[in-house]
């Protein structure tokens, strides 16, 4: 084979040729850069993988590395660090796996069944890493379509188990929690190699068929609720002053009460002790009565009071000057010599 070599060697290069040494000399040199070939640089983003003959043989660290020279050893380079994401129920422009346009949804994916047997819309993306390179590789066929697979089942999942109203209200966080833990215990179940996450929603509707409908329910829920809260807030502003009135009035009839008792109580004393004079001196005491009776009922009025001892004596009343003094208290009698107060 050298013979051969060399021969070949000569036909090709000019003068003499080459001889033994010379020969070796590229022989060497060639294998040098055969072996050479097998360095090889890993980044700090990426893991190194390493196949004997196409199958797969070891994994190596970020930096500088060695194989095998091809055709023994093949090495390649895979980004574990890098965050990758994928959307279901629609596109977006970096989306390039199939022949949806950018943000058009895809009933296929989006439209589920919830567990009270409503069809819902869901749109929602999926934050993935590499964990392993040589998993990723070779232990699942097409991994980035099994990652969308997975992330759709375990959402169909999930949302059979919930409700509707819960869903598009307070559940969403816990769907979410709830898929990202289903999808990485599916996909380390296949030894993906693959690290989910996160998981987030980013829209829940009803179907658009009956989008308009069911818009129109939440608005009629809505303005219920926004009347309820007025109803409670007029409610717990006018009980309040009813309470305040009522205890009013009963404070009111109290106290009118104990005023009645002490005013009852006041005038049968008054009795009593008039009783009491009574019984000592009837006479002076029912004179006594009797004036001060009269000087009650007399005292507001217009009065005339004539002496008895003015005998033969014709009084007149200058009736115009009573009646311009009708707020006095006294009266006048006239006779024929003068007047008397």
């Amino acid at each position: 084979m050298l013979r051969r070599s060399q021969d070949r060697l000569r036909g090709f290069l000019p003068g003499r040729g080459l001889g033994s040494t010379g020969l070796i000399v590229i022989l060497l040199i060639v294998a040098a850069v055969w072996l050479a070939s097998g360095i090889y640089l890993v980044g700090a983003s990426e893991q190194g993988i390493v196949l004997r003959f196409g199958a797969y043989m070891k994994r190596t660290s970020p930096g500088i590395n060695y194989h095998l020279p091809w055709p023994i050893e093949t090495a390649y380079s895979v980004n574990v660090t890098g965050q990758r994401q994928i959307t279901i129920g629609y596109r977006t422009q970096a989306d390039s796996d199939d022949n949806a346009t950018a943000g058009e949804s895809i009933p296929a994916e989006a439209d589920m069944l919830t567990g009270d047997e409503n069809i819902i819309d869901i749109n929602f993306t999926v934050g993935w890493v590499i964990r392993d390179a040589g998993a990723y590789l070779f232990n699942v066929e097409d991994p980035d379509p099994t990652v969308r697979a997975v992330a759709e089942s375990a959402m169909r999942e999930v949302v059979g188990r919930s409700q509707f109203e819960a869903i598009l209200t307070q559940d969403r966080e816990h769907i979410q929690m709830e898929v990202r833990e289903l999808m990485q215990k599916t996909l380390d179940e296949y030894g993906a190699g693959i690290t989910i996450t996160n998981v987030n929603m980013q829209k829940a509707d009803p179907p658009g068929d009956v989008l308009a409908a069911y818009r129109d329910v939440q608005a009629a829920r809505a303005d219920q609720e926004r009347l309820r809260n007025e109803a409670e807030a007029f409610a717990n502003n006018v009980i309040p002053k009813a309470r305040g009135n009522a205890a009013r009035i009963v404070q009111d009839a109290e106290a009118y009460r104990q005023q009645v008792i002490a005013e009852a109580s006041g005038q049968a004393k008054r009795f009593l002790s008039i009783l009491a004079q009574y019984r000592t001196a009837p006479d002076v005491t029912r004179r006594r009565i009797y004036l001060d009776t009269m000087a009650g009922i007399l005292k507001d009025m217009n009065k005339v009071v004539v002496d008895d001892s003015a005998k033969g004596v014709v009084p007149y009343f200058q009736l115009p000057n009573m009646l311009g003094n009708g707020g006095n208290t006294g009266g006048s009698v006239q006779s024929g010599q003068g007047a008397q107060q």
